[in-house]
């Protein structure tokens, strides 16, 4: 979901308003998702982003998280110039690997206003470019391309299932009120393979990845101090989102989810259907800030419990996007046993997001 000036959030809302001449559209109920226009950008909403998340393992190596996130932000700004200059949109990006023999994050991040064939996110399927980044659909697979000063991947992510949409139809909740949605869908259980490189060395990796492409006009409720997210690739082929926004006093503002099962059979959680049970803290070294980086889910009758890869994968992106944040690897499980893996997003545990 995941994010973020603040250029994207996976729990955004959405409703008509209008900023001097601007008015940005509202997320409609009803409204159905087509496909393959909807992988593609849609430039008048407020904010946008296509975040994948993945558990990769290179052969004899341990595993280890990969994260992209392309975020678009129509600005307002100088929307009747004709300026090629004028920043009517701007991207951003996100790249994160969690290594475990480093212990944090290698993280690396991009900015920039759309224009000049270099940046630009396209209107007919995913294809987001920032420079030498990208994130491209053709045909059944994405490929990602990210060209760090620490590290480079190539990879590709091809879809195995159909798209999962989330709420109703892929109108998704995100406050007490009808207009607080988004339009969201999720593509889980993405098979991987590519090359990451870091260090001097070329790994050829493989694994389980999740897509989530989510767009929005308002920002989150004025009384949201942040969220906890996760996406979680099932081994027997199923897949599990949960969500809640947390208020300023701690008590939960709305939640939601869903489930698709191996069979295709899908479930969608109302607000009462999901808690998350707090298991165990971790204290970031460098910001103070602390998360709680192991739970306990319930979503429904669904009961997982979530253990990072490890504990510090903080995400600092005050560069870019404002905020500081905890985005993480993790591994499930239930009654004991492994049961799948997948990613946990963490947010507001610093100050309250701003939007």
């Amino acid at each position: 979901m995941n994010r973020r000036v603040f250029v994207a959030l996976p729990l955004l809302c959405a409703c008509s308003r209008a900023f001097g001449a601007v008015a940005y559209p509202a997320v409609i109920a009803g409204t159905p998702l087509r496909f393959p226009r909807d992988h593609g950008s849609h430039p008048d909403f407020r904010t946008e982003w296509w975040y994948v998340t993945g558990i990769v393992r290179a052969a004899g190596g341990a595993d280890l998280g990969v994260q992209l996130t392309f975020f678009r932000r129509r600005t307002g700004i100088a929307e009747a110039s004709g300026s090629r200059f004028a920043p009517r949109q701007l991207l951003f990006a996100h790249a994160a690997l969690a290594l475990q023999q480093r212990t944090h994050l290698v993280v690396d991040q991009r900015a920039a206003r759309a224009g000049m064939g270099l940046v630009e996110a396209a209107e007919t399927t995913t294809a987001v470019h920032i420079d030498d980044w990208s994130l491209v659909l053709q045909d059944d697979v994405y490929t990602a391309t990210v060209a760090g000063r620490a590290f480079a991947l190539r990879l590709a992510f091809r879809i195995a299932q159909p798209p999962l949409l989330q709420g109703e139809a892929g109108v998704s909740r995100k406050g007490p009120a009808p207009a607080q949605a988004s339009y969201y869908y999720s593509v889980p259980q993405l098979e991987v393979t590519g090359t990451i490189a870091i260090d001097g060395k070329t790994l050829h990796v493989a694994g389980k990845a999740w897509l989530d492409h989510e767009w929005s006009s308002e920002y989150l409720a004025a009384d949201a101090r942040g969220w906890d997210w996760t996406g979680i690739n099932l081994d027997d082929g199923g897949a599990i989102m949960a969500f809640r926004i947390r208020a300023r006093d701690g008590s939960v503002l709305w939640a939601g989810g869903s489930h698709r099962d191996a069979a295709g059979r899908r479930t969608t959680f109302a607000p009462g259907d999901i808690r998350f049970e707090t298991l165990r803290n971790w204290r970031s070294p460098r910001t103070s800030i602390t998360y709680p980086v192991a739970f306990r889910v319930f979503a429904g009758a669904v009961d997982v419990t979530l253990e990072p890869l490890f504990d510090d994968q903080e995400l600092d992106a005050r560069a870019s996007v404002g905020t500081v944040y905890w985005e993480g690897a993790v591994r499930a499980r239930s009654n004991g046993r492994a049961i799948g893996s997948g990613y946990l997003e963490l947010t507001g545990y610093g100050d309250p997001l701003k939007l």
